[in-house]
Parts: structure tokens; sequence; C-alpha cells
């Protein structure tokens, strides 16, 4: 494969992910040289020592004319925060790879870049298929490749050498629309927006409801919250079933949106952005014969929930 080098960088609203240069060395020791990071990369050493980032930029650099692979530093407002790479095979898909340093996550960037450079992948490259793989707890990751539009396809395990052993990954994969638009495509699922709530009271808990008997997915717990109307924003929506579901007051600057869940159920394709309130008033009473729970953060994966809310557990779990 020819050297692509002269259609990058690649720019996108925030971002631009442009090729390795020797002096990012320190950045992407300092970034990568912490086990919260390298413990979730398969291919990285922990501890990082110095000397690696060179070589690693170096091989990148010799990938990218070589038209082997493209990894390029994330960078925002001229800072590197991160790595994003495409490993291209002579027979099979290309594999994603990408990481961010932990003080700038729960930003969006690795969702932006991974987009952006598997976008680019199909355009500038011809790519039909795209794999990439996680741990199987890391759900950061799973939501980020979901969102742009991975797959799940089953699971192993790899080695990792930060961790110097296997551990277990679920494999994903992404199709192009050029690749794919011989697959008879079933109907378009109507779209259910919802909007939810993480109230969150002074000593850090969150609070969730079960769904009552009678309902769909009964004795699932949930963040409180449900349907819009037509004509209401999802803020007046919440604040009304706030008041309906527990009986209590708050207001929109009150209201902080955190993420979204995106989730195709059999019959809709659902559609929920999370809000976390910590200040209301009146106080939390079940009205609709729902039992109520207030969880502490690190103990939300212990109660079963709905499909569509298991991605926001970790990263409110996160936030909190």
């Amino acid at each position: 494969m020819a050297s692509f080098a002269a259609e990058l960088p690649i720019r996108t609203d925030r971002l631009v992910l442009r090729p390795l240069e020797p002096a990012d060395a320190p950045d992407v020791t300092r970034l990568v040289n912490d086990y919260s990071v390298a413990g979730n990369l398969s291919r990285v050493p922990f501890p990082y020592r110095d000397g690696l980032a060179l070589e690693w930029i170096a091989a990148t650099r010799t990938q990218i004319e070589a038209g082997s692979g493209c990894h390029l530093a994330i960078t925002q407002g001229g800072a590197l925060v991160g790595c994003v790479g495409l490993t291209l095979r002579q027979n099979g898909p290309a594999e994603l790879g990408y990481w961010v340093g932990r003080k700038f996550w729960r930003q969006g960037i690795a969702r932006e870049a991974a987009s952006a450079l598997c976008a680019w992948g199909e355009r500038v490259l011809g790519l039909t298929e795209v794999e990439a793989s996680a741990l199987t707890d890391n759900e950061a990751s799973h939501a980020v490749l979901r969102a742009i539009g991975f797959e799940p396809a089953g699971q192993g395990a790899e080695p990792f050498l930060s961790r110097n052993r296997n551990m277990p990954v679920v494999f994903f994969r992404r199709r192009a629309a050029a690749a794919a638009k011989d697959v008879a495509q079933p109907a378009a699922k109507p779209i259910l927006l919802v909007v939810a709530c993480a109230l969150v009271d002074v000593e850090g808990r969150v609070l969730l409801a079960q769904r009552p008997e009678g309902k769909s997915m009964a004795g699932l717990w949930e963040f409180p919250g449900g349907k819009l109307v037509e004509g209401e924003t999802p803020e007046a929506a919440l604040i009304r079933e706030l008041r309906e579901e527990l009986g209590i007051e708050t207001r929109e600057a009150c209201l902080s949106p955190l993420f979204f869940a995106s989730h195709a159920y059999e019959k809709f394709h659902l559609l929920m952005p999370l809000y976390v309130c910590r200040k209301w008033e009146g106080r939390v009473t079940p009205h609709e014969g729902q039992a109520l729970a207030w969880v502490r953060p690190q103990k939300l994966a212990d109660y079963p929930m709905p499909p569509a809310d298991i991605p926001l557990v970790a990263l409110l779990r996160d936030f909190l």
C-alpha cells in the first residue's frame, strides 16, 4: 500500500490528528505511564520506561511512509492528549486502537478521534471493515465503540503486556456503508426519546428506582425519569417526571447533562440523555408503587438494570 502521508493531518471540530514527532516523546511517556491508561492497552508495557516512546514514534512514521499503519497523535489546542491508530493488514480487517490521558477522560475525545480516523480510513484507504477489542470490564471503551458504529463480535483473550498475562476481551467490528450496501437492512425502528436523572444526595449516593410489576422489564432498577410529551424539552420533562414519580421539585438550573444512552430494543430505538441533580425540594417519596434505593456509586453495578442503562453505570461511577 502506498504512503498516505499527504492525506494527513485529520481535523475535527475540536481535535487535530497528526503524525507523531520525536518531540512528542515526553508527553507520550508522561500520559501513558499511568496504570489506569496502560492497564487497558494490550501492547503497552508498564512501567513505560524512558526511550520506548521515541522507538515507537519512529516506528509509526515508518509505517505511515510504507502505508502499513496510521498511528497519530490526538492534539487539542496544540497539546497532545492521547493517540489513535489503525493497524493495516494485507489479509483481514484493519485494527483500531486508541488511548487518552486520564486528565482528559469524560470529554468525548476518544469517541471524536476514533470516529474521525475510521471515517478517514474508509474514505481515503477504502477500508470496508475495522476491528477493535476492549477488556470485558472496560465499559467506557465499549460505549465509545458502540457510539461510532462498532458492534460486538464475540469474546476471547489477548495477552496484555501491562498485566503480564492473558486477559478476557470483547471483540468489536464496524462495517463501512459501502461494504454493507448489498446487505438487506431491517426496517428503521421508531426513535423513543426519554430522559433520566441521577439524583445524588449529600452522602454521594445515587437514587435507583425499581420497575414495578405490570411494567415491561419489571424488577429491573433504573434512573428516575420518563418519556417526553410533544413540545417538551428534556429538562421540562425531567422536572415533571421527578414531581410525578417522587414528589420533589427542582429547577432547570439544577440539572446538568452528563451522558446519553443509545440502545436498540426489539421494537424501538431508545435515546436517553442522563442528567445529574444534587439540589431539589421536598422528600423523595415513591408515588408509582416503585421501590427506591440510595446506592453508593461503586455498588451501582450490583443492581440489575435495563440494557440501555448499563453503559451509563461505569461512566457515572467514574464521574462521581
